[in-house]
């Protein structure tokens, strides 16, 4: 069904191509469309008019689609607008959410996707709301262009003026705390303390006193007061990681705390009234823990406010080049050394594993590599077998390095004699006595596997002075 022909559509984008392939799709929808190149000259344009749904790059010559974002804010408060962008990055989505955008949508995008999303903007009125200008903080290592990750992302900037409680779920190595400091760096506690805990690294009979704190005598061991991570937390985020395993009783003081906002240190009197947002995370699927009776079902609905699913690797797999890039890059900078790279075949390998312990093993096979790996370049028989190399070719890559190491030595030794002469008949022997210890000392057929005939091979044997 095509939109109204009275909606007015306004694109700013520098790139003619990008315009052009818009402004035919919404033309051929019944949508009238006016294109500018610049910033600037849509600020121009916008007192003598005004459009019903505006789209506009991030990245232009001049003033950016952020700032022209902030402009409008104050001539066109209310005009939805959908920023279009080849950076698809956490901080790009991030900063158009908080410059009051409608939609975010990375490019190279689906035309009908554009256009479905222009219709949504003209049916929908955004809620207004305070839009202060906001320093974004950059999580670089929060990587990914894969329309899953892209979705993470939106998340994130949808929710960068709220603090409500968020559950995150994903396979062990997805990046489930990155997703949860990069809700507290893009929310309104963002100058408030970030605490982090492990719930399954405190034993269970500690948990509690780490949670909510003691008084000095509570139990044997308590010389002191301590404040648990609740009080440490107060006024700005607690990250409980593999919120799963929780105990029931543990539980059932959680959700005491996120009903009423307020608990008792162990061994205390008197309640601590705390504010404090929840991001908790687990591996484990809590839907089904609650329908087997092992997971409080209103502890979960308390949570689960809010829920982002962080993807595996393996259903990210375009991100892998990028993640592969970056993290050698950190590595190299870690270690101290140049930043090493990897050859189309290596990184050809690299991106067909399907990287069962996702992002974390990726991150630490860079760093393997980085210290294995003897040259600028990693090659295909620098990898492992157990993060996808093949086995065969890194044995025989072995004996390559040792014969480079050797020669290495030679020559740093100002060895005389050429070095062909020392390494051929060497060569010549271990091949020799290999292939007759596989034939049982049949001459005639390890002349066949050597590629040579039967009295070459004789000759060989007798001039090497083999012992056979």
């Amino acid at each position: 069904m095509n939109a109204d022909k009275r909606t007015v559509v306004w694109i700013v984008d520098d790139d003619s191509s990008v315009r052009w392939v818009l402004e035919k799709a919404l033309q051929g929808d019944g949508i009238r469309t006016r294109s500018f190149d610049r910033a600037e000259a849509l600020l121009e344009a916008i007192g003598e008019q005004r459009p019903d749904v505006l789209m506009t790059d991030i990245r232009m010559p001049g003033m950016d689609g952020i700032e022209m974002m902030r402009r409008l804010d104050a001539g066109a408060a209310g005009l939805p607008v959908i920023v279009m962008t080849a950076h698809a990055d956490l901080d790009s989505a991030v900063a158009a959410f908080k410059g009051g955008a409608f939609e975010y949508l990375p490019k190279p995008f689906d035309i009908d996707l554009a256009v479905s999303l222009v219709r949504r903007a003209c049916r929908e009125t955004e809620p207004e709301a305070s839009r202060e200008p906001s320093t974004i903080a950059s999580i670089s290592s929060m990587i990914g262009r894969a329309p899953a990750m892209q979705e993470v992302f939106r998340t994130i900037g949808r929710l960068s003026r709220s603090s409500m409680n968020v559950l995150i779920t994903g396979e062990s190595g997805t990046g489930k705390e990155l997703v949860a400091r990069a809700l507290h760096e893009h929310s309104p506690r963002a100058n408030q303390p970030f605490v982090a805990l492990n719930t399954t690294a405190i034993a269970s009979e500690l948990l509690e006193s780490e949670l909510f704190g003691h008084e000095r005598g509570a139990f044997t061991g308590a010389d002191s007061r301590r404040l648990g991570r609740f009080e440490q937390a107060d006024g700005g985020t607690l990250f409980l990681d593999e919120i799963g395993d929780m105990s029931q009783n543990l539980q059932t003081r959680l959700l005491r705390v996120l009903a009423e906002a307020e608990f008792y240190r162990v061994g205390g009197q008197e309640p601590i009234r705390v504010d404090v947002r929840v991001i908790a995370a687990t591996n484990r699927d809590l839907a089904h823990a609650v329908a087997a009776g092992q997971f409080r079902d209103d502890l979960f609905h308390r949570l689960n406010v809010i829920h982002i699913r962080t993807p595996p690797l393996r259903e990210r797999a375009d991100d892998i080049p990028l993640l592969l890039q970056h993290y050698l890059a950190t590595a190299g900078r870690e270690l101290g050394v140049e930043p090493k790279c990897l050859t189309a075949a290596a990184e050809s390998l690299l991106c067909a594993f399907d990287w069962p312990g996702n992002v974390r093993q990726l991150v630490n096979a860079c760093r393997r590599l980085t210290v294995t790996a003897p040259g600028a370049e990693i090659r295909v028989s620098d990898i492992p077998e157990e993060i996808g190399g093949d086995r065969h070719v890194s044995g025989e890559a072995e004996w390559i390095r040792s014969l480079s190491n050797w020669a290495e030595q030679r020559l740093a030794g100002g060895e005389p004699q050429p070095l062909l002469e020392l390494a051929v008949p060497e060569f010549e022997r271990a091949l020799i006595r290999a292939a007759l210890a596989h034939v049982n000392g049949r001459r005639q057929d390890a002349a066949k596997l050597l590629g040579w005939g039967r009295n070459t091979l004789t000759r060989k044997i007798r001039d090497l002075g083999i012992d056979t």
